[in-house]
């Protein structure tokens, strides 16, 4: 007969496994904290799974396509949003860009280098570069992101502790269109460049 504390602890065991674990989507591993469901991960650290394609939503509740997971270093990587085609507006333009739930455990982080695009006179004031040499002339120039954005005022920033870390804006009077390259090097060639928004995460409590 089998001691009840053992039959206890595989219980246990069993339960806390199914908490900390949730099944894949699609072929993408979702490690603890995230979650999918009431039944996995942490509810604070939902993510979504559609048709087997994982989702981030923004405090506005856009969805924005999860590239990847690093559980290792609690850092994931969001898909930009689409520029419309024959425009230079983001997607979630409407929205106002990317903005986070300050109340969820997740921010950007400052692998960023954001591009903007379509810009006003009046986001000269800023302090961003939008000089002949920033990145996002390369961006262009390479024909990059459709025809809609080449020959606008554009600029590129990189996120860092100086810029809100749950917020990338996009506005009409502003920029309408941004995109950003996650841990981009000065001299990296443009083919070379990893397109995505990189999130992090807080350690549970």
């Amino acid at each position: 007969m089998v001691p009840a504390v053992i039959v206890f602890l595989f219980v246990l065991v069993t339960q806390v496994s199914a908490f900390r674990f949730c099944p894949k989507c699609g072929k993408m591993e979702v490690p603890y904290p995230l979650s999918t469901g009431e039944s996995c991960g942490d509810p604070r650290y939902r993510i979504y799974c559609d048709n087997g394609v994982l989702e981030f939503m923004s405090a506005q509740g856009f969805y924005y396509n999860i590239l990847s997971i690093n559980p290792w270093s609690s850092k994931l990587v969001i898909s930009p949003p689409l520029i419309q085609e024959n425009t230079c507006y983001s997607s979630d333009l409407g929205l106002g860009g990317l903005v986070l739930d300050e109340n969820l455990p997740f921010n950007i982080s400052t692998r960023n280098t954001v591009m903007l695009f379509n810009c006003s006179d009046s986001i000269l004031l800023s302090p961003l570069n939008c000089s002949s040499s920033s990145f996002c002339r390369q961006f262009e120039d390479a024909g990059k992101g459709g025809s809609g954005c080449r020959g606008t005022l554009c600029c590129h920033f990189l996120k860092d502790a100086s810029m809100t870390s749950h917020r990338i804006r996009v506005r009409l009077g502003g920029c309408t269109a941004y995109t950003s390259v996650v841990g981009k090097k000065p001299n990296d060639p443009i083919d070379s460049w990893n397109y995505g928004i990189e999130l992090q995460w807080l350690p549970p409590f």
